[in-house]
């Protein structure tokens, strides 16, 4: 009785934890996570495409194949959750498969076929409903990294509005700031210190930086901000970044 009343039961794996023994070689453990977390791959799925999505639609086998990337690539380094990670790369590769039917469905639009001039004017009318279409898809890729971004920050404490505030004003500053978080990224030390403990890691880093140490801690949200999009699989955010540096 006494054993039972004070036994000390064996502490729940996170899911986490559970993606990493997966990468160790669990394939019953894979097949267990995966066909749990069906719902949750239909959801994603089924926000991107607007309706509801069962097992039956192609786009959830689309959805089930990025799940299952998100697991072998997952990282505790890149500083989200897995479900957070899994989730934006379900919607990116929905939306990927979307925009290539889209061009598919164009490619078979225009070659039914008709007159040279039918031709021409179908033609020019599928092109522009077909851009337009990748246009509203590239902005739902957008949302979807913000809202991630987003996500990531709050498990630092941060805010988008915050880093608004706090951001360099000045071209070179705001250029200095992203070479410093690149320095981070760089080094896995720093970016394990920086994940784990969701702070900067301003001592050990003003060593490998041409930045003094006031100046790192000035500007140490947004050095951390900076930090999660380059290690991230980020493709618009880091866009604008290579523009920042560039300019």
């Amino acid at each position: 009785m006494l054993s039972l009343l004070f036994k000390i039961g064996k502490r729940k794996s996170t899911l986490e934890e559970t993606v990493i023994e997966i990468q160790n070689g669990n394939q019953q453990l894979q097949n267990k996570l995966i066909d749990d977390y069906k719902p949750f791959i239909a959801k994603n799925v089924s926000a991107v495409c607007k309706r509801y999505i069962n097992e039956s639609d192609d786009e959830f086998s689309i959805g089930l194949i990025a799940f299952n990337e998100a697991i072998e690539k997952y990282s505790k380094e890149k500083g989200s959750s897995f479900l957070s990670f899994s989730e934006l790369l379900i919607k990116r590769r929905v939306i990927d498969y979307i925009r290539k039917e889209a061009r598919v469905r164009n490619i078979n639009f225009i070659s039914n076929g008709e007159t040279d001039e039918e031709g021409a004017q179908s033609k020019l009318e599928a092109h522009l409903s077909v851009d337009d279409y990748q246009r509203k898809v590239e902005q739902e890729q957008r949302k979807e990294e913000i809202l991630h971004f987003h996500q990531v920050l709050q498990e630092f404490g941060l805010s988008f509005q915050e880093l608004l505030e706090i951001s360099p004003k000045h071209a070179d500053a705001r250029q200095n700031a992203i070479m410093v978080s690149k320095a981070v990224v760089e080094n896995a030390e720093l970016m394990e210190t920086l994940f784990e403990k969701k702070h900067l890691p301003i001592k050990q880093l003003e060593s490998k930086v041409s930045v003094s140490r006031k100046t790192i801690e000035r500007n140490r949200k947004y050095i951390i901000a900076m930090a999660i999009i380059l290690s991230s699989d980020y493709v618009y955010l880091k866009d604008y970044l290579k523009g920042v540096l560039e300019s």
